[in-house]
């Protein structure tokens, strides 16, 4: 038995391309023909296993199978009968009916002199993974806002810092991170955040995320785990929170705003203790919360013992107004802040980042523990060195310098196609709201014809609890994301979705 063992593997490891192993071997000059692979061999093992009488009938069955299959794909040369035969301790006759038998029946095909191959009869179906990524509709213009061009991403920049990162990257750090993250990367990002957004950052309350989305779902892990089971939203606002949170068993519970910011009525009269906000560009309005309404809302989180959210998708990008500092700067305690490079890098990179009050700092690094283990630490000790370098400050300059073009283009095409609308939210992000004149309504009829035009875009009334129609008014309210389109597109999008929609 043991002989027997030794021989099989020992030819196993010697069969190349054409089943000798003074034969060209996979990588050598033999042509594209593919090798009889030992994990297809081995399916054959079971069959030369099988009782004399039967032994036959189950080596054809288990060759056929393989060939179905796509364990062995079109164009493998199978080893001589020969080789195979004292590869699995059988008879030579035994594995010569089986070729001439799937040979006849179209399996395999041989040639004299040639040696036996997998015929091209059948072709397996194999399965193939789907692609759930939210694409683009494949419209003539796309003005669904919530990405950035991703045309835009520094590839130069980043393969330099890839390949820095890999040659000083200690041999430790590849091992089991910190859940918190690299110590070197929160350094980097309590530097940036402090400089950029007037955050209070402390390394050690920063959590390295998968972007904002991760950071949400550990705050309602954990704010559940308190004993909290509703937490306050803005209304309108981002659709994926009511998700997120009912993950973690949150509810949410829609709080109306106004043009300073989240109502302070509604709010206390809710009593929730937690709530989401978007305060430095109120997604999707485009307005900034006024300093009454910021002091207003830190109040109240002060006098229930209670926790703001504050989302800063977009905090980078300023065109019109000078920077409006982070909400969590006022007061760290009762603010919980994260951001990501989503919009200034690419959503695709999954990184972002939470700052969270002291008193919240075990629960959510340990939930965070118990979740992941931790962010990849290359893509950390990268990102690090991508912002210590300054390559992540000129990014930025890049990006606000192509998107205000491009926030430009879009105003003026409106103000050519659609005189008389008002358009807000322009002096900062990557989106605007255009309440356009009421002749243009109802709302449905609008959308229906500039669909059918293959302009993609979405109205306000998609970010609300209500539903279009419901405050009693014909107008038409559009969220425009315009970061993604060059400024060529942005014109003719608005020009399609004039002429579909002419009165």
């Amino acid at each position: 038995m043991t002989s027997s063992g030794t021989n099989r593997e020992g030819r196993a490891a010697a069969v190349g391309v054409g089943g000798r192993a003074d034969e060209p071997g996979p990588g050598d000059a033999a042509g594209p023909e593919r090798q009889f692979a030992s994990t297809a061999w081995e399916l054959l093992l079971p069959a030369a296993s099988a009782p004399a009488r039967t032994r036959g009938r189950s080596l054809q069955a288990a060759l056929r199978e393989a060939v179905r299959s796509g364990r062995l794909a079109p164009d493998t040369r199978l080893p001589s009968s020969r080789e195979l035969a004292a590869d699995l301790g059988v008879s030579r006759g035994l594995v010569t009916e089986a070729y001439e038998q799937l040979t006849a029946e179209g399996y395999l095909r041989s040639g004299r002199g040639a040696g036996t191959w997998v015929g091209g009869a059948v072709r397996a179906a194999r399965p193939r993974a789907r692609d759930l990524a939210p694409r683009s509709p494949g419209a003539e213009a796309d003005f669904v806002a919530g990405t950035p061009d991703l045309s835009l991403f520094p590839r130069t920049a980043w393969t330099a810092a890839h390949r820095g990162t890999l040659a000083e990257l200690p041999h430790q750090d590849l091992g089991y991170p910190d859940p918190r993250g690299l110590p070197r990367l929160r350094t980097a990002l309590t530097e940036l955040l402090t400089r950029r957004r007037g955050v209070v950052a402390d390394p050690e309350r920063i959590v390295v995320v998968s972007g904002v989305a991760q950071a949400t779902a550990l705050l309602g892990f954990v704010l559940h785990a308190r004993g909290v089971r509703t937490i306050g939203v803005e209304d309108p606002g981002s659709p994926q929170h009511d998700t997120l949170y009912a993950g973690a068993g949150v509810t949410t519970v829609p709080l109306p705003m106004d043009g300073e910011g989240l109502l302070l009525g509604p709010l206390r009269e809710s009593r929730v203790r937690a709530v989401v906000t978007t305060p430095s560009h109120q997604f999707p309005t485009g307005i900034a919360y006024s300093a009454r309404r910021r002091a207003g809302l830190l109040d109240w989180a002060r006098s229930v013992d209670g926790l703001v959210l504050e989302d800063d998708y977009d905090g980078d990008f300023r065109y019109d107004r000078a920077p409006v500092g982070a909400l969590q700067g006022l007061d760290p305690e009762h603010v919980a802040y994260t951001g990501s490079v989503s919009k200034s890098l690419a959503p695709g990179l999954r990184l972002g980042w939470l700052l969270v009050p002291e008193s919240m700092t075990e629960e959510v690094v340990e939930r965070k523990r118990t979740m992941d283990l931790g962010h990849p630490a290359l893509d950390q000790a990268l990102f690090a060195r991508f912002v210590e370098h300054g390559d992540y400050d000129r990014q930025l300059r890049r990006c606000q310098r192509a998107y205000r073009e491009r926030r430009d283009a879009l105003v003026a095409a409106l103000e050519e196609h659609f005189p008389g609308s008002e358009v807000t939210g322009i002096a900062a992000g990557l989106h605007v709201i255009a309440e356009l004149p009421p002749r243009y309504g109802p709302e449905e009829r609008f959308l229906a014809r500039v669909n059918g035009a293959g302009v993609a875009v979405r109205a306000l009334t998609r970010y609300t609890h209500a539903r279009a129609g419901q405050d009693g008014s014909d107008g038409v309210r559009l969220v425009l994301g315009y970061a993604h389109l060059p400024p060529a597109r942005i014109r003719s999008g608005v020009r399609l979705m004039a002429e579909a929609t002419a009165v």
